[in-house]
Formats: structure tokens, C-alpha cells, sequence
């Protein structure tokens, strides 16, 4: 395989898209490089990997990988002994953690062996998170980057004496600012900073009358900022304590590397199987982004192709083709009229190669086999070049004469227009030459002609097979539907009648056609439209009798498991009973001992009081026994007809959740409808929903009716997230409202502060979609004003 053949058939624009769903620099790079394989297992092993990420963005709608850093130079710094800094600590840090998450969402691997997928988690149980290290990076080092207080005791006393030292120095200079006998030397009455030690600024005239250091002046010199002297012995001692705390940091960075360095293989291991999974779920993403599907490998170089769809036509417009080559013939060759679709369909057959055997989903249907082509060879299109004295014909004959040289038995070759650009009659005569040595060699070829004689040709010889893209004279317009089995028939005549041409000429026409071509033409489209329909007639029977054979087969089995079902439920159902009977005689039991110690008891009102608390004691655990048994009388509509339509408002019963709900949509074109259960919205297909009688709403209703639990019960009016990062605060008010919201609250209150804002307006554009808020405002007076904000429930 070659790039042209790439380019031609724009295979570099599917590994643009593959591209783009990586999260990770490894990532990218890895999908950039990936070329089709010609190994068989190697494609199949690909595929294997792509099918298990593709059955995890099926079940969970996404991937569990999120971005990491790419932190391959960090580890070479550490190989060298260098000390790292603090944000390529972090970094290494963020990818420990991608491990652990990682690690935690693929909980054993035994366990997700029990669902088919052996990969996936096989690589993700090689990931080593080293807790212990990434906790340690986390605790030592802030998320900005600064040096926790708590990274070492020396360095928390080391800050706290830097601390006193800030307002010693505060303090002494504050007493220039607010002394009066200093207010008129100074330009403004600040403390700030130059060259790393506190100054004051004053007035240039005066600047004998205030003893001190200059440190630094304005632009213009109107302004001189001085260290006065008594700060100077204080602003000396801080410079030591910062220096010191310089000191302290470096000894910290340099221990924690030290860590680094000791497991800096197991990292490296790391990283390469997160970029390695990386890869994998971008081809899951992929092929979920276009409801693909992965082919089953078959031996030999075959093609059979179900409801195709090229991946880069936008869905809603391109029509799916179906397609074979290599069971019952070798050459297809395919007529039609001009922008009919041909060229899309050699292109989505050699996509479809490129593809599957670079290890990526097709966008097709379940039944789409693809076998192992070691060469792929592509002329599509008009590549006339000016600069070499090329043709249109002489450009297609010099990509022609390479394959020609360079075909073999496992070879594809799609060829367009072949012959054209010529004299018709030997254009033909050579394209025919063409096809009967492709076809020879063993290679799999899809060819496109307009010449008639190419349809005489390919009926006549044995291994070849004709192939048109469907027509619609009514509306003279193609309908991009690929029929094989049928040639393309001419359609000038009558796509000129309807267009208007005046029927003379017509009919002057059709007298310079022969009777022979008249008959040739007519007699193939009646033999080749028959001998198709009697073929798809034939596979039609072929396959009801496969899908009553298995639907028989599932009958069996469905059979066999209801009866195991059913003598599990009534073993189950007996132990419920007897455990429940047992409780209440035991309960029963010792009430009735109670009750005759009572007869000792002298003042028959307390007497009647303890008798009266155990009668109450006993009621409740009858009461409690009905509870647990009440489930059994509610009415089950698993078993009812599918409904057909539904109204909005009415209330149906959802077997997958086996819960109740309220249609809130009609359904669309897949066939689903959102439904309120609770106070959650779902969308649920038609086929999973079933009718509810009247009069069944208020029965369930009671029967399902909840209390409160204490825990919600007791949720605050409030809740605080200042110092919380964006991300941490948002996750918070989020568990918080639905608390509060269940808790039946109607009004709380977010404390976020005033700072610089951000946080605030991050919680009030996530309030704006939140589902249980029905307003906001900020605080008012009293209430915490631009500090607070006040949330109204609905």
C-alpha cells in the first residue's frame, strides 16, 4: 500500500478523526503513525482491542481514560538525577492518579473477564498507581504549584517566622504612614515591595528629611521608594528567612524526585500503557461516533459489505450500499449515470479495507466480513497534468500500468471511468484487455464504465459480475442505490423526452440505433433483473429459515430458563416464609414472657401501661411483616403488549426500570420517548414501554410512598464552598441541591465570597441549567449581599 492510494481514497482524513478523540500527546502520535496491517492475526488482535472499548463506550456512553500529561521528558530529567520542579512533580503526580482512577473503575480483573473483555483490563491490571508517592507529591505540593506549609515542619516554621517578620516590618512602616509628622514627605500613603524588601514611597524633595535605603524610583523621579533604617535590620532578617525557606524547598523537591527516581521504570511502564489505552479508546470513540461496527475477519481477500456508509458523508445524507466481491466473482463492474454515486462506492470499498485492517470500526451493519488484501490499488479521479504533458487518459494509463506491473492474487483494485478520455471504441476494447488480465491474476476488482460493451463483457465471462446505480426517470434524479446483478441501462432517451426534447428527434434517434443494440440492451436488463430477483428471493428463504431455526432454538432455551427461574422464586419465596414466621413467633414469644412477669406487678395502671407498650411493640412488627409482603400484590405489566402510540401526560410502565412514569416527549424517529420517573427525565424506546390500567396510579402511589430519611431529613439551610476550587464547588453544590431538593427545602443559601468573582459566576451559570432550581439571586443587605447567593427550589 501505498500514499497515493491513501490519498486517493482520503484515508488520511480518518486518521484526522481518530486523532482528535485521543487525550494525550502519546496518544496522538500513535494514531497520526497507525497505517492498515497486512498480518492477519496483527489485524485481528487490533480489531479484538477496538471491540472491547467500543462494548465500554456502548455500555457507559464514555470513556473512563481521562487526559494526562505527557511526562516522558520529566522521567528523562530524573534518569539524569535532576531535581524536578514543582509542576513536573504535579504532572507526574496527575498521572499517578490516572492510574489509580483507572485501577478503581476496573475494580478486578476477574470480574470484567466474566463480561468478555480481557484486554483492556489486563493492560489496565499492569498499571502501578504507587498511592503512597502520588499522596505524597498531592500533600507537598499546592495545585499551583506552591510548596505546602505542611510539606515539612522546618518549612512551616521557616513561613511562620517569615510570617512575623512581614508584619514587624508592617507595623514599622505603618507608623510612617499614619504619623503626622511623616504624611507630608510621602507621595501616597503605602507599604509595597522593591527589589524584595519593603519601601515607602516619598516625595523627591524630602528626601533628606526620612534616613534610609533607596531602593528605587519613579519614571518621572518625582517619586523615591526608601527603606527606612530602623526597617532595615528587619527587612536583612526576612531576606535570611526567605532564603532559608528557598533552602527548604529545594531539600523537599529534591526528596521527593529522590522518591521518583526509585519507581521511575514502573512510571515509565505506566505511561506507555495509559498512551497505549489511549489509542485504544480512540478507536472505540470513533467507531461509536459513527454507530460502527467491527468486521469479522474471514480467510482469503474477500469483501462483503452490509448497509455501508461512508464515514465521511454526514449521516443524514449518505445512502447505505450493500456489496460482495471474492465469494461468487472476482470483477464488478458497475455502470450509472454521472454523479450517481459510482466513485463514492469504490472509495467506500476501499475505505472499508483500509479500515478494518488498520483495526478500525465500519460504519455498517452486523454481517460485514472483510478478508486480508496485502495491496490496495486506487485510480479515482482526474489527475491530468499540465506540468508532465499528461491527458486525462494518459494520466489514468500511468497509474493503470503500475497496478498492471505491480497486481498479485491479493490484490484490490478499484479502478474509475476505466478507458475513458479516448476513442469510445478502443477505450472500450482496452478497458475489457484491462479486466480480463486483473481478473486472471486473481486480484479483486470494482470497476466503473459507461460502455456498453464492459455490461456484454462482464455477463459473458465467468468470475465477472455487473453492478448499476439505480435511476429514477420520474424525478431525473439518481437514487445513489447500488443494484448488483443489474447492468446500467442507457436512460438518454427517456430522460431527454422528459426534459422536453421534441419527440422527432427522438424518435430520428432511435434509427440510427441498431435492432441488435435495441434487443442487446433490453434482453440484459430482463435476464439480469430476473436472475436477481429469483437470487434474492432464494436468500430471502434461505434466511427465514435460519431466523425460525433460532428463534426455535431461543424458544427452547428461554423455556428451560423460566422453569429454573420459577423453582428458584418458589425456593426463594418458602425461606422468605419460614424466616418471616419464625421472626414473628419468636417476637410473639417473648412478648407473652413479658406479659406474665407482669403478674408480679402490684399497681394494675402500670400494669395496663407496660401490657398497652407491648401490644404497640407487636402491631408494629405485624405491621412491618405486611410491608416487606405488600410488594407481592402490586400488579405486574411486564407481560402486556408493547403499546404502539402514547399521549403526552399519560402514565406508562417502563419494564427496564420496572418503575412508572409520565411521557413528557412523542416518540422519534428511533423510536424513543422521554419519560419523568421521579425526578429524573430518561429516554426509554417504545418497545420497553407498556400500558397502565386506570385506577393503578394511586394504588402504586401509596404503595411506593416514602418518607423522607432522617439523613435528609437534617439537611442544612446552607452550605459554604469558599476556598473550594471551581471543579470541587461545583461537585458540592450539586450533591447539596439534590439533598435539599428531596429534603422538600424550598429556599437554601451558597456562601462562595466575594474574591475576584470567578467562583461565583461559575456557580450561578451552573444554577442557570440545574433542573430543581427554579430562581437565584445575590444576597441582600444582611444577608451576606454579593457574598452570598439565595436559591429558590422548585
Amino acid at each position: 500500500m501505498n500514499e497515493r492510494t491513501f490519498h486517493v481514497l482520503e484515508y488520511d482524513k480518518i486518521i484526522g478523526m481518530l486523532t482528535d478523540h485521543t487525550v494525550s500527546a502519546p496518544g496522538r502520535e500513535m494514531a497520526q503513525s497507525l497505517v492498515p496491517y497486512t498480518d492477519r492475526e496483527e489485524v485481528i488482535s487490533a480489531l479484538a482491542e477496538t471491540e472491547e472499548a467500543l462494548r465500554i463506550m456502548v455500555k457507559y456512553g464514555m470513556s473512563p481514560l481521562g487526559g494526562f500529561p505527557d511526562i516522558r521528558s520529566h522521567l528523562m530529567r530524573v534518569d539524569k538525577k535532576a531535581t524536578l520542579s514543582p509542576e513536573e512533580l504535579l504532572e507526574i503526580g496527575s498521572v499517578l492518579r490516572t492510574c489509580a482512577s483507572l485501577k478503581e473503575a476496573f475494580k478486578s480483573r476477574d470480574g470484567l473477564n466474566e463480561h468478555g473483555l480481557t484486554i483492556i483490563p489486563g493492560l489496565v491490571y499492569q498499571l502501578k498507581p504507587h498511592a503512597d508517592l502520588m499522596n505524597e507529591i498531592f500533600r507537598c505540593i499546592e495545585p499551583d504549584g506552591r510548596i505546602a506549609d505542611s510539606a515539612s515542619p522546618e518549612l512551616h516554621s521557616i513561613r511562620r517566622n517569615i510570617a512575623r517578620c512581614q508584619e514587624k516590618i508592617k507595623e514599622l512602616l505603618n507608623r510612617y504612614i499614619q504619623s503626622p509628622q511623616y504624611q507630608k514627605f510621602l507621595q501616597e500613603p503605602i507599604v509595597t515591595i522593591r527589589n524584595g524588601r519593603y519601601v515607602i514611597p516619598v516625595k523627591q524633595e524630602y528626601r533628606s528629611s526620612l534616613p534610609g535605603l533607596v531602593h528605587d524610583q519613579s519614571a518621572s523621579g518625582a517619586t523615591l521608594f526608601i527603606e527606612p533604617m530602623p526597617v532595615v535590620e528587619a527587612n536583612n532578617k526576612l531576606k535570611e528567612w526567605m532564603l532559608e525557606e528557598k533552602r527548604e524547598i529545594e531539600r523537599i523537591l529534591g526528596r521527593l524526585t529522590e522518591e521518583v527516581w526509585k519507581v521511575r521504570e514502573d512510571i515509565g511502564s505506566s505511561f506507555e500503557i495509559l498512551s497505549r489505552l489511549d489509542f485504544i479508546f480512540a478507536k472505540g470513540k470513533l467507531g461509536y461516533s459513527m454507530r460502527g461496527m467491527v468486521p469479522r475477519i474471514v480467510e482469503g481477500s474477500k469483501v462483503n459489505i452490509v448497509n455501508g456508509r461512508h464515514p465521511l458523508i454526514p449521516e443524514r445524507q449518505v445512502v447505505p450500499i450493500s456489496l460482495n466481491l471474492g465469494y461468487d466473482f472476482n470483477t464488478l463492474v458497475i455502470t450509472g449515470p454521472n454523479t450517481g454515486g459510482k466513485t463514492v462506492t469504490l472509495k467506500t470499498v476501499g475505505l472499508f479495507v483500509l479500515m478494518a485492517q488498520a483495526g478500525l470500526c465500519l460504519p455498517a451493519d452486523y454481517g460485514t466480513e472483510i478478508g486480508i488484501f496485502r495491496k490496495v490499488f486506487a485510480d479515482i479521479g482526474d489527475e491530468q497534468s499540465i506540468e508532465q504533458n499528461l491527458s486525462t487518459f494518459s494520466s489514468h494509463m500511468v497509474n493503470v500500468v503500475y497496478i498492471v506491473d505491480k497486481v498479485d492474487e491479493d490484490s484490490l483494485v478499484l479502478l474509475d471511468e476505466l478507458g475513458a478520455g479516448t476513442d469510445p471504441t478502443e477505450g472500450a476494447a482496452l478497458a475489457m484487455a484491462i479486466l480480463e488480465f486483473l481478473h486472471n491474476s486473481g486480484a479483486k476488482t470494482v470497476a466503473t464504465t459507461h460502455y456498453s460493451q464492459l455490461k456484454a463483457f462482464a455477463m459473458a465471462k465467468p468470475g465477472m459480475e455487473n453492478a448499476s446505480m439505480e435511476f429514477d426517470v420520474e424525478t431525473l434524479s439518481p437514487t445513489f442505490r447500488l443494484l448488483i446483478g443489474i447492468p446500467g441501462k442507457s436512460n438518454a432517451f427517456q430522460i431527454s423526452r422528459r426534459l422536453g426534447l421534441d419527440e422527432k428527434i427522438i424518435e430520428k434517434a432511435r434509427e440510427f440505433l441498431t435492432q441488435e443494440d435495441i434487443r442487446f440492451e433490453d434482453l440484459i436488463s430482463d435476464l439480469e433483473y430476473n436472475r436477481t430477483k429469483a437470487r434474492e428471493e432464494r436468500e430471502k428463504a434461505i434466511k427465514y429459515l435460519k431466523e425460525v431455526e433460532k428463534a426455535r432454538q431461543k424458544l427452547a432455551e428461554r423455556e428451560s430458563e423460566l422453569e429454573s427461574a420459577r423453582q428458584h422464586i418458589l425456593r426463594k419465596a418458602r425461606e422468605e416464609a419460614r424466616m418471616i414466621l419464625r421472626q414473628a413467633k419468636e417476637e410473639a414469644d417473648q412478648i407473652i414472657k413479658e406479659l406474665n412477669k407482669l403478674s408480679q406487678v402490684a399497681a394494675e395502671r402500670e400494669r395496663n401501661r407496660a401490657i398497652e407498650q407491648y401490644r404497640m411493640k407487636l402491631k408494629k412488627s405485624l405491621e412491618k411483616v405486611e410491608g416487606e409482603l405488600a410488594g407481592e400484590g402490586r400488579p405486574s405489566y411486564k407481560h402486556h403488549e408493547p403499546v404502539k402510540d402514547v399521549r403526552l401526560g399519560e402514565t406508562v410502565y417502563i419494564t427496564t426500570l420496572d418503575q412508572k412514569g409520565q411521557v413528557l416527549t412523542l416518540p422519534d424517529d428511533n423510536g424513543e420517548i422521554m419519560v419523568q420517573v421521579g425526578i429524573m427525565k430518561v429516554a426509554v424506546k417504545l418497545s420497553d414501554v407498556r400500558k397502565v390500567k386506570e385506577g393503578d396510579d394511586t394504588a402504586i402511589a401509596v404503595v411506593s410512598t416514602k418518607k423522607p430519611s432522617p439523613r435528609l431529613a437534617n439537611v442544612s439551610p446552607e452550605i459554604s464552598v469558599r476556598g473550594q476550587t471551581v471543579d470541587e464547588a461545583l461537585m458540592n453544590v450539586d450533591k447539596y441541591l439534590d439533598d435539599a431538593f428531596l429534603a422538600g427545602l424550598k429556599q437554601v443559601t451558597i456562601i462562595h465570597g466575594k474574591g475576584t468573582g470567578a467562583l461565583r459566576e461559575a456557580i450561578h451559570q451552573y444554577l442557570r441549567h440545574h433542573p430543581h432550581v427554579d430562581s437565584f439571586r445575590l444576597g441582600k443587605y444582611g444577608e451576606g449581599e454579593s457574598g452570598v447567593t439565595i436559591v429558590e427550589l422548585k
